[in-house]
């Protein structure tokens, strides 16, 4: 007798067997595929966007305006839950396939599960080339999705309807495996997502990925163990990880037990809570005194769920202590073993619960503590100084809008970012009170990733204020899925800070000689100079004009006025402020971008020769 089996179209099975996959780690289960993102066009309306309609009751449908904003919605939906359940994203051929390759980057690079599902050319090439195909001379099989291939963890082109028996259920161990997640592709020729096929109905019964938490190695754990019982001045570098791996009371435990400090990365920032004795706050160029500071004495540096990027490291010039070695806490053996560390690969609950118990009784000198507490205390002061105003009728600078955003939060909030001078101040200044609160994708620092994740994390979190903090430049980026979020009733929050141009490049271009040309957005003279006179452009009416409800704020007062009822709105809400520029703490430690080596210009030639000194500080860790 032959096993049952059910005449679906390819897009129709697929639809069926996401909305049947789960995953399950610490006996709770979610859905690995929570809802399908879509901009729907030839390649992909009469088959997956068909499938959507035809399962709409067990795969939930969100509609994009921009298919890179869409992954980006997508990954503020992962990240918000742990990896735990990620979206999918459909897009037809072309352009609309293309526009996903920022995403993907983004995702991969930060380590976050999200499914693609871009339309293909003709499998059978019957219509051959296609609208938006590109042709190639001399691979036929080449299509414009290839290019998804170096940013995808998985990629597959399901030409034929059973080759999706044997890679969907790859695609969703690749989507599950916090050591291996990211991007994931799935290329579908639109011929084939339209072709019915005799499936089994064992494809489509529920399926448990469970997520491992695989506990360190032994000799690994001893090897660690000595190390640190040895350190002197031991400093935890608390990544990504810890969140993902859901670690913080163990992160916390271990530090209350042995007094060892904390910083953190961009993605580790809250690991512990701001007022933690041993939270030092962010690490490496844009981070704190204190945290700094330690990094450069450290004898023993513990990377926990991170994977050491440039601005973590101030580019290989942060860690001088002559005898400095390196202890890395990694589910991914790929980041454990950088800086030639001892390794810890395992997950990162296991791995610290398992050093708190290894280390009973180990205890960092109390001259270290006091040490750290006293910088603690040092940089708390700076903090206070950058978001204090002491003028409340005045116009706020950029530091002053967090200072007003900070009386305003409560812990359950979520502050959402990626790029330009924001991702500086924050991680600098801001006080993490939660887990959750502090979001901030600095793995890709994409423009335009800020308001498309306070969508994703908004479906992921209802009821939770979702703040989204957008400059002008990265507004003009991306604001079109403010129109998704009032079509879905999303009532997120953006903060819109008016600065007249890129405020981080600017300073960035003057400090490597390149005279702040091409960052600000103002008149131009017919000589190429700027006038000074800003644009005639109302970001404000813009964003009134896709749906949101506006709130001008002009001084700290009404800023704070505007953010508290924001905070309170139930609708899509932007307030909308101009900033006058400010002291905010500057870079505590260096960060390498080459200056040109010969130029005719001063501004080049003194940038060249302070280059040339701080690159002499960096160090190969072998």
């Amino acid at each position: 007798m032959s096993a049952a089996t059910r005449r679906l179209t390819t897009a129709q099975a697929l639809v069926r067997f996401l909305a049947a996959q789960y995953t399950e780690r610490d006996g709770v289960r979610h859905r690995l595929v929570a809802g399908t993102w879509g901009i729907f066009g030839h390649g992909n309306v009469a088959g997956v966007g068909q499938a959507l309609v035809e399962y709409g009751d067990v795969m939930p449908f969100h509609q994009g305006r921009s298919e890179q904003a869409m992954v980006h919605a997508a990954v503020g939906h992962a990240r918000h839950l742990n990896r735990l359940s990620a979206q999918a994203v459909t897009t037809s051929i072309g352009p609309g396939a293309t526009n996903l390759v920022t995403g993907a980057a983004l995702a991969t690079v930060n380590r976050l599960p999200v499914l693609l599902l871009p339309g293909d050319y003709f499998a059978s090439h019957a219509a051959d080339p296609l609208l938006q195909q590109l042709e190639h001379p001399s691979e036929a099989d080449v299509s414009v999705n290839d290019a998804l291939r170096p940013v995808s963890r998985y990629f597959d082109r399901i030409s034929r309807p059973e080759a999706l028996l044997a890679s969907a259920p790859r695609a969703m161990r690749v989507l599950a495996d916090p050591a291996e997640t990211g991007a994931v592709t799935l290329a579908l020729p639109q011929d084939v997502q339209a072709e019915a096929f005799d499936w089994p109905e064992e494809f489509f019964a529920d399926r448990v990925w469970r997520v491992r938490r695989p506990a360190p190695d032994p000799e690994e754990l001893a090897d660690a163990v000595r190390a640190l019982r040895a350190a002197r001045r031991p400093l935890i570098v608390a990544g990504g990880g810890v969140h993902h791996g859901e670690a913080e009371a163990a992160l916390e435990a271990l530090v209350d037990a042995t007094g060892i400090p904390v910083a953190s990365t961009q993605a580790g920032k809250g690991s512990l809570r701001h007022d933690h004795p041993a939270d030092l706050g962010g690490i490496g160029h844009t981070g704190t005194a204190v945290a700094d500071d330690l990094a450069r004495t450290a004898d023993l540096v513990i990377g926990v769920g991170t994977r050491y990027s440039d601005f973590t490291t101030a580019s290989g010039t942060l860690f001088q202590d002559p005898g400095v070695r390196f202890l890395n806490l990694n589910i991914t053996a790929f980041d454990a073993h950088k800086l030639a560390a001892r390794t810890l690969v395992c997950d990162a609950r296991a791995g610290l619960t398992a050093l708190t118990g290894a280390l009973s009784g180990h205890r960092v000198p109390s001259s270290y503590e006091d040490e750290y507490r006293a910088g603690r205390a040092r940089w708390e002061e700076t903090v206070r100084a950058a978001l204090r105003a002491d003028d409340e009728n005045a116009v706020p600078t950029q530091t002053q809008v967090l200072g007003a955003l900070d009386a305003v939060v409560g812990d359950e909030d979520v502050v959402i970012n990626a790029a330009g001078s924001l991702p500086g101040d924050l991680h600098k200044l801001w006080r993490s009170r939660s887990p959750r609160q502090y979001h901030l994708e600095y793995g890709y620092s994409c423009m335009g990733y800020e308001i498309p994740a306070a969508l994703g994390v908004q479906q992921a979190a209802p009821g939770v204020p979702v703040w989204a903090l957008v400059g002008d430049g990265t507004y003009l980026m991306n604001p079109t899925e403010i129109v998704t979020a009032v079509q879905e009733e999303l009532p997120v929050k953006l903060v819109l800070v008016q600065n007249h141009g890129y405020a981080s490049i600017g300073g960035l271009s003057e400090s490597v000689g390149a005279e702040r040309f091409g960052t600000d957005y103002r008149h131009r003279a017919a000589d190429g100079s700027f006038t000074g006179a800003p644009l005639p452009v109302d970001l404000a009416a813009n964003a009134a004009s896709l749906g949101m409800d506006v709130l001008r704020a002009k001084t700290v007062r009404e800023l704070r006025e505007a953010l508290s009822t924001a905070r309170a709105a139930t609708r899509p809400t932007c307030v909308y402020v101009e900033t006058v520029a400010g002291d905010a703490p500057g870079a505590q430690a260096w960060w390498d971008v080459p200056v040109a080596e010969v130029s005719a210009r001063d501004a080049a030639t003194g940038a060249r020769a302070r280059y040339e000194q701080a690159v002499a500080d960096r160090r190969h860790h072998l």
